[in-house]
């Protein structure tokens, strides 16, 4: 219904991939995460949640001076379909200017708490000139797995314009930091080239008013 708002995945013409890690920032995984990404030059997505921005400024500064995106994934993580409208405006306008307020970026791009929209969310989400960016591969990072089933789980699911979903925070995140390195290598070893979501899709990643 929204094919210019909503996005699974990238063109599928070229062996680019796109990493996005969810909740964060906190201050033990994120970190990290950050060192994995830094050690190999890759560059991802995080969509941060607002009260997480607040609460760890430095690490959301860290992401920016680092070449990383940042994305909007509310306030506290809700399931916005159960919200009033007004609700919905809130979650994801206090977690614009948060993250402009500490980061000096105001976001563009929006994932949703489990991936749950509802056309009054998107009506919200339109609102604000948001793009709505859901994944193609789901790493399960999430489930408690350990580092090798996720690494497996990813690379078994690549394809070219892929956006993959992992976690940066929001419980132990320690098996997805140890998959990381495998994801990379083998990822690039299939000729395969790590971008941010934003130029993956050929979207701005921050809006200039």
């Amino acid at each position: 219904m929204y094919p210019h708002d909503v996005f699974r995945h990238g063109p599928r013409t070229k062996k680019r991939v796109a990493i996005t890690f969810d909740d964060g920032p906190d201050g033990e995984w994120t970190p990290q995460v950050l060192a994995v990404l830094s050690r190999y030059g890759v560059k991802a997505t995080f969509f941060c949640v607002g009260m997480m921005v607040h609460a760890f400024p430095d690490v959301t500064r860290r992401l920016v001076a680092e070449g990383h995106v940042i994305g909007n994934h509310t306030w506290d993580h809700p399931q916005l379909p159960r919200l009033h409208p007004a609700q919905v405006q809130e979650e994801l306008y206090h977690t614009e200017q948060e993250i402009q307020r500490v980061a000096g970026v105001r976001p563009r791009l929006f994932r949703p708490p489990y991936g749950e929209l509802s056309r009054q969310v998107m009506r919200q989400v339109i609102a604000l000139r948001d793009k709505v960016i859901l994944w193609s591969v789901d790493s399960l990072c999430w489930t408690g797995l350990d580092s090798e089933h996720i690494a497996a789980i990813v690379l078994a699911h690549l394809q070219p314009g892929a956006i993959v979903l992992m976690h940066s925070a929001g419980g132990v995140r320690k098996p997805t930091v140890e998959a990381l390195p495998r994801i990379i290598e083998v990822t690039h070893a299939s000729g395969y080239t790590f971008t941010t979501v934003s130029d993956l899709l050929g979207v701005p990643p921050y809006k200039s008013r």
